[in-house]
């Protein structure tokens, strides 16, 4: 079959380091057929770095163009509702980068919107492919480390500065630290364990020279009550470490322990693309430890991180949907539950209570 044709709309950090490196690491399924790019300027040009590519100023265009299959969606939050119903009624598959949208409200009626048009819609959740998850994905399903008693998950840095000017950090909806990273984390705890039955949250501005603006860090609980599981979510901005505790896992068998983000990002950030080597691949010195039960006493390895998926996988799997070949790698119902518990988290901080799950 033809590759498929894709437009993406944006051109910013997303655009340029998540998607177009996928997109054309894979040229038997997709093609970069153009780029919405506003304003372009001398050093920040579109069509000048992908020549042979449409280049459009507005989205509409995009949607009238009968040849573009997919539209990929790298906007802030605030215009993806209009964006997704636009191109999905306009006859267009849809990926959108996370959060989703800013309420579950507009995220159910995507859902209904996407199934009333026919076309795929997809949220662009690639931290279900970082190497260190999916080496924790098999030790829970493996059984190595018995019952989850306690699972923590962290994306925390040093950065205790007033940030600089960015629309992330404009108090708007769907913005924050909840938003931008926590959902990434509370994205993976619901892979794993679905949705759980209470939450309590604790969203708040940690830099103490920030005085407005969105939150900058949180800390959420998810209880998981017919697990007798607690899951711990944070992401912080005021951590000065060396290095960054990722994971901490303890079960019933084992546990365990990873530090460091996953490669991917810094790797794309500096120019590795897929298919290149060492892509995807951390260094020893970043794999985590697993700790088992032995004749009754813990004994503790170095356990090496899986070979990376990398996030070339979302696009594989994508491709593979978009021919009638299974299901979009997370679907538009998980990204809404995914917004239910990072409301809930919100509403549970404001109010200084745990709330259920309904």
């Amino acid at each position: 079959m033809a590759p498929i044709n894709v437009a993406v709309i944006g051109y910013g950090l997303s655009a340029k380091v998540f998607h177009i490196p996928l997109i054309l690491a894979l040229p038997d399924d997709f093609k970069l057929y153009g780029i919405v790019q506003r304003s372009p300027k001398p050093d920040d040009d579109a069509q000048k770095d992908h020549p042979g590519t449409k280049a459009w100023r507005s989205v509409e265009e995009v949607y009238s163009d009968p040849d573009v299959d997919l539209v990929v969606i790298t906007s802030i939050p605030s215009t993806h509702f209009q964006m997704c119903s636009d191109a999905l009624n306009s006859g267009k598959h849809v990926l959108v980068e996370k959060p989703f949208v800013p309420t579950a409200a507009e995220a159910d009626k995507l859902c209904q919107i996407q199934h009333q048009s026919g076309k795929l819609l997809s949220v662009y959740q690639n931290r279900r492919w970082d190497a260190d998850f999916l080496t924790l994905r098999e030790l829970v399903s493996s059984d190595r480390l018995g019952d989850i008693a306690e699972f923590e998950t962290h994306f925390d840095r040093h950065r205790p500065d007033a940030p600089a000017d960015s629309w992330k950090v404009v108090d708007e909806p769907g913005h924050g630290a909840i938003y931008e990273l926590g959902t990434h984390l509370i994205d993976q705890v619901y892979h794993l364990f679905g949705m759980p039955q209470r939450v309590t949250g604790f969203v708040y501005l940690q830099r103490h020279g920030v005085k407005s603006g969105s939150h900058d860090a949180c800390t959420v609980l998810l209880h998981y009550d017919d697990r007798r599981m607690i899951a711990t979510v944070k992401a912080g901005v005021v951590s000065p470490e060396v290095e960054q505790l990722r994971f901490w896992v303890k079960g019933t068998k084992g546990g365990f322990k990873k530090f460091h983000l996953d490669v991917q990002e810094d790797q794309l950030k500096d120019g590795l693309r897929p298919g290149e080597e060492g892509f995807g691949e951390e260094p020893e010195s970043h794999h985590g430890t697993l700790t088992v039960i032995e004749d009754g006493k813990p004994s503790r390895a170095t356990h090496r991180t899986a070979a990376p998926a990398t996030y070339v996988k979302y696009y594989r799997v994508f491709a593979k949907a978009l021919r009638g070949e299974g299901e979009v790698p997370t679907t538009p119902g998980d990204a809404r539950d995914v917004l239910r518990i990072i409301e809930l988290a919100i509403q549970s901080s404001k109010e200084g209570r745990t709330l259920s799950v309904v």
